[in-house]
C-alpha cells in the first residue's frame, strides 16, 4: 500500500472512532497544541514561553472556554515521566486541573506525548478520569458542520507506526546532541521536508472526505476565511517569541498569537493579536 493511501486509511480510522462534542455559537473553544512541556532544563523548547502560555491559560479560564490540547502537549520522548513535568510546571497543571473539574478539558494526544495512553495502567494519570483520545469531532449545532480535531502525525511511519523507535532516538541520542547545539531533525516541525509531507496529508485527506481538519504536529500556523479550504493548523507554544492558538467564538474560528508586548511608559504585558481572518462555520 502506498504511504499516501496509508495515510488516508490512518485519518479514516481515527475519524470514525473518534468521540463527538457538540458545540453551539454561544460556545467558546481554545485550540492548542505543541506545547512541548518538559523538565525545566537546556532542552527544554516550553520554557522560554511558559509565562506567555499561562497568562493565556488564565485568561481563556476565566473566559469560561473550553480548552482542547492538540497533542503534544508534554515532551514524553526526551522526558520519562510526567510527574517530572508536573512539578516543573505546577502552575499550569493546577489550572489544568481546574479546567478538567469543570469538564472544560479535553486532551488528544500527539506522537510526542502517545505514551499518556498508558499511564493508567502504569499508576501515572494526567489527572483523575480523563480520557486521552487520539481524535475528537466537534459538531456545530447551527450549522450541522463537524470540525474533526487530531495531532497529524498519522500516517508517518516514524512518528506513527514506529514511534517507540523514534522515542529512543530522541530520549538517548537527539537529546545530547540537542544539548551540543545541534537541531533535532527527526521532527517535522524543524524539518521542512517531513513538515510539508504532513501538511499534505492532512489537507488532502481533508480534501477527499470533505471534511475540516484542525492539526498540530508541524508548528506552522494555518487559518484560511475561503470556505473552500478545509486544512488548518493551530501552530505550537513553542515559537521562538510568541504561542498561537485557534479560537472557536460565535460560530467562527479565528487564529492568535499570544506575545509579550510593551506600553509606552515601558511596561510589558502580555497580550494577544488576530493574525488571521476569521472563518465562519
Amino acid at each position: 500500500m502506498s504511504a499516501h493511501k496509508t495515510a488516508h486509511r490512518r485519518l479514516s480510522e481515527v475519524f470514525r472512532s473518534s468521540k463527538k462534542l457538540n458545540f453551539n455559537n454561544a460556545s467558546k473553544i481554545v485550540l492548542m497544541s505543541d506545547c512541548h512541556r518538559g523538565d525545566g532544563s537546556w532542552t527544554d523548547s516550553f520554557a522560554h514561553n511558559h509565562s506567555i502560555y499561562y497568562s493565556a491559560l488564565k485568561h481563556y479560564y476565566s473566559g469560561g472556554y473550553t480548552y482542547i490540547e492538540l497533542g503534544d502537549g508534554d515532551e514524553l520522548w526526551k522526558n520519562k515521566s510526567l510527574a517530572d513535568i508536573s512539578r516543573i510546571y505546577a502552575d499550569v497543571f493546577r489550572l489544568l486541573s481546574r479546567f478538567h473539574t469543570e469538564d472544560r478539558l479535553h486532551v488528544i494526544f500527539g506522537n510526542h506525548d502517545m505514551g499518556k495512553r498508558e499511564l493508567k495502567h502504569s499508576g501515572e494519570s494526567l489527572f483523575e478520569n480523563i480520557d486521552i483520545h487520539e481524535g475528537l469531532i466537534l459538531c456545530h449545532k447551527e450549522t450541522q458542520t463537524k470540525l474533526f480535531l487530531i495531532h497529524g502525525h498519522q500516517g508517518s511511519l516514524l512518528d506513527d507506526r514506529f514511534w517507540r523507535l523514534n522515542r529512543f532516538l530522541v530520549r538517548h541520542i537527539v537529546r545530547r546532541l540537542e544539548m551540543l547545539g545541534f537541531k533535532d531533525l527527526t521532527s517535522a516541525a524543524k524539518n521542512n521536508v517531513k513538515k510539508r509531507r504532513a501538511e499534505k496529508r492532512m489537507s488532502s485527506w481533508a480534501a477527499a472526505n470533505g471534511q475540516i481538519v484542525i492539526s498540530g504536529h508541524t508548528h506552522r500556523p494555518a487559518c484560511f476565511p475561503d470556505s473552500n479550504t478545509l486544512y488548518y493548523n493551530d501552530g505550537s507554544c513553542v515559537h521562538p517569541n510568541c504561542i498561537t492558538c485557534i479560537e472557536i467564538i460565535n460560530g467562527k474560528l479565528s487564529l492568535y498569537k499570544w506575545s509579550v508586548k510593551s506600553r509606552d511608559d515601558g511596561s510589558l504585558y502580555v497580550g494577544k493579536d488576530l493574525i488571521a481572518v476569521p472563518r465562519e462555520l
